[in-house]
């Protein structure tokens, strides 16, 4: 069995790759649910030289860390649990251990993570297009003072260094501190060929050159400032204060923070849902369309689900809390979105291991290019003539036009901009990877329950024996179920208030363990459970000769004073799902159901929906092995699921999906795509989103690698002037940024 990227082992060894990299820090002990983290010295040391890479590493894996699961550590290092807390360090005898100095260091803020992102990302834009813009202006007036007052070169050359500063500022500063770590990039090679052209008296030509890369550098700025917008969209619509209803009554505001499963929130027309909940009084209905994407309000009414930091639009409600606030689906979400925008996609992967090289490959094919134009063919080393260009002119315009900027961001600006899309209409993608592969998806393996059904049952129909007094089953159902919090129970309880049944008051009420419900009404016995009931009773041999119910249909009987019946439910079918399934084979993919319940009621939905193939009575592992069958005949699989029981074959899958408000803490660790709402609809926006990023990513790729390959064969015969190699470069940045934008941009719908 595989295992995805994000297993739960992966946050362990981003804490190890930390202690490698901190040689003075013993353990790190972290504690998720507190948000409190510790390292572990031997000795005093300064917590800020390392407190930023340790906060870092703690948001990517957050939403791995609050999961809990742990398995093994690495050779050389120990994992263990001290309470609510794990810690992690490096293997050590007990006396070593006693001298370690426990220091506690700041739970990194997400919220405020965001924030700084927002904020540092528009300014270095609004700085960089700034700086651009004094640039342009500066070289502009340079070159009219070259042309229309030649007899005054200082003032032109002053100008135009004035558009050097200002074009080269921010890549010099960039410059200066990877030359402080021994490294160089992309603005190391944009300042040496604006100095060079400086030698052979190319001022003009410079200035293009930084301006035009100071704006490329503003529009990358500009396309990461926009999807962190989006994301911070959600944050800022995270509530900070809450109205607590008193037991004695009136309420209280307190810090969202305080709030604890149980509590009781009072929520006014405009005001934000605190946290996670259920109604329990008044009617209204919520703005979900941070969460979801829906643009449509949700009507709520008592027992409808209400999530933290959706808008309460026109009634007063009161919910209790189910969720604590750090726990809320809009928190699940904030920490994906965090986590995802740290995980890179193969591809991006690759040009970060390639860029590096590349540009060393620049300057020595550069240099190694000027030899061969100076010694091999003769040309002036420096000094252009009229219609030869110097063997220095050539190679700064090879160095410019093989860059590697565009061919560096083509992958991560698609990629980001997708993510944010994603996060803004309810698809969270786990990291750039999951987008790459949903879209080579062919076979969609979807769990039933939960899945293509709600996983909440409906009565459908209701029998008594003798037949006419369908109402009093209802009835004595209805007094016993309102006593129990089973879903069937549900199912009832909202049924019989459907149907104006009235309310009646039960005496010694007993909860059977496994069997059902006992309790006196009037005086008369009142049992209500399965099948089993009658069959075991005095009853049993008439209990033989009563209809089964049908194969998808559940039963629940009721046995009264003089009165036999039974209440019938369903598991109701999503109303989206015929069209995704649809949708789906359409499109090539084949649809496979896998599900652990009888082959009687899948094969039955599985027929209603137009499924191409049902697996039935599969125990997790038997899943696994579906998976794992599927992949074996040349199936690319996306696994769908929202239980407990689906995480293995999440895991087993290539690309796992999970339903994002009824999803178990395991499903949503597996998952690498995650469905918030549960509304399965979205997985067609997420495929076609991934189908139009790939697209991208390999358009971009074609335009980053296609300048480049013809412009450094234009320039290698000399055909290129420096001016025309910038623009070039340049504007293929550009235009792969535009191109990317355009995933942020687009409906995927």
């Amino acid at each position: 069995m595989t295992t995805p990227a994000h297993s739960s082992d992966d946050w362990v060894e981003a804490l190890v790759r930390f202690l490698r990299a901190q040689p003075e820090v013993s353990a790190v002990r972290i504690d998720p649910a507190a948000h409190k983290v510790a390292v572990a010295t031997v000795g005093p040391v300064d917590l800020q030289a390392f407190e930023t890479r340790l906060a870092e590493t703690i948001a990517a894996v957050e939403a791995q860390l609050a999961a809990g699961a742990i398995k093994a550590a690495p050779a050389g290092y120990s994992l263990r649990r001290e309470g609510g807390a794990t810690v992690v360090g490096r293997d050590s005898c007990v006396t070593a251990e006693k001298l370690w100095l426990w220091q506690e260091v700041e739970w990194p803020d997400l919220e405020r993570e965001a924030a700084t992102h927002e904020t540092e990302g528009g300014e270095d834009w609004r700085l960089l297009a700034t700086l651009a813009a004094v640039c342009g202006v500066a070289g502009l007036a340079g070159w009219t003072v070259a042309h229309l007052a030649p007899d005054w070169p200082w003032l032109s050359r002053g100008l135009f260094l004035a558009g050097l500063v200002a074009g080269g500022w921010d890549a010099a500063i960039d410059t200066w501190e990877n030359l402080r770590e021994r490294r160089i990039d992309i603005h190391f090679l944009m300042l040496a060929v604006a100095v060079g052209a400086l030698f052979i008296d190319a001022w003009g030509e410079a200035v293009l050159l930084l301006f035009l890369f100071s704006s490329s550098g503003a529009m990358e700025e500009y396309a990461l400032a926009r999807t962190h917008r989006e994301v911070s969209a959600l944050l800022k619509s995270a509530p900070k204060r809450a109205s607590l209803v008193l037991p004695e009554g009136g309420e209280r505001e307190i810090p969202v923070e305080e709030l604890r499963v149980g509590q009781r929130v009072r929520v006014r027309p405009g005001e934000a849902f605190a946290a996670d909940g259920n109604v329990v009084s008044g009617r209204s209905a919520s703005d979900e369309s941070a969460l979801t994407g829906e643009a449509n309000p949700v009507e709520k009414g008592v027992g409808d689900p209400v999530f933290s930091g959706t808008i309460n639009l026109w009634g007063a409600v009161e919910f209790d809390v189910t969720r604590l606030p750090a726990e809320s689906t809009l928190q699940k979400i904030i920490r994906l979105i965090q986590t995802a925008q740290k995980l890179k996609a193969p591809s991006e992967r690759l040009t970060d291991r390639f860029g590096p090289g590349y540009t060393y490959a620049v300057i020595g094919g550069s240099a190694v290019m000027f030899l061969v134009w100076w010694l091999g063919f003769h040309l002036p080393a420096f000094d252009n003539v009229p219609g030869t260009r110097s063997a220095f002119y050539r190679a700064m315009t090879l160095m410019v036009v093989a860059s590697p900027c565009a061919l560096v961001i083509s992958i991560p600006s698609a990629i980001l901009a997708a993510i944010a899309w994603g996060a803004r209409h309810g698809v969270l993608f786990r990291g750039g990877a999951a987008i790459e592969k949903l879209a080579d998806v062919n076979v969609v393996a979807l769990d039933k329950t939960g899945t293509l059904t709600t996983g909440e049952l409906a009565v459908v129909r209701t029998e008594s024996f003798p037949a006419g007094r369908e109402r009093e089953i209802l009835e004595l159902a209805y007094a016993l179920e309102a006593q129990s919090q089973h879903p069937i129970a549900r199912a009832i309880v909202r049924h019989a208030r459907a149907e104006g049944i009235r309310a009646r008051e039960l005496e010694d009420f007993q909860s059977l363990t496994g069997q059902g419900l006992r309790g006196r009404l009037a005086g008369a016995n009142l049992l209500l459970g399965r099948r089993e009931l009658l069959e075991k009773g005095p009853l049993a041999d008439w209990a033989k000769q009563l209809p089964p119910a049908a194969a998808e249909l559940s039963e629940v009987w009721v046995i009264g004073r003089d009165l036999v019946g039974r209440v019938l439910l369903q598991d109701q079918i999503r109303a989206e799902s015929r069209g995704v399934l649809a949708e789906l084979k359409a499109a090539g993919i084949k649809t496979v159901m896998l599900t652990g319940d009888r082959r009687h009621t899948a094969e039955a939905v599985a027929k209603d929906l137009g499924l191409d193939e049902v697996r039935a009575a599969l125990s997790p592992e038997q899943k696994v092995a579906a998976i794992e069958s599927l992949r074996a005949d040349g199936g690319r699989v996306a696994m769908v699921g929202d239980g407990v029981n689906d995480a293995p074959s999440l895991a087993a899958a290539d690309v796992s999906v999970a339903m994002g408000a009824r999803g178990s803490d395991a499903a949503l660790e597996q998952a690498e795509v995650i469905l918030m709402h549960d509304r399965i609809e979205n997985f067609l926006a997420a495929q076609r989103l991934s189908r139009r990023a790939r697209a991208v990513i390999r358009q971009n790729l074609a335009i980053s690698l296609g300048v480049v390959i013809v412009m450094i064969g234009a320039t290698a015969w000399g055909a290129v002037p420096l001016a025309i190699g910038v623009a070039a470069h340049e504007g293929s940045t550009v235009v792969v940024c535009l191109n990317s934008l355009r995933l942020l941009l687009g409906r995927n719908r």
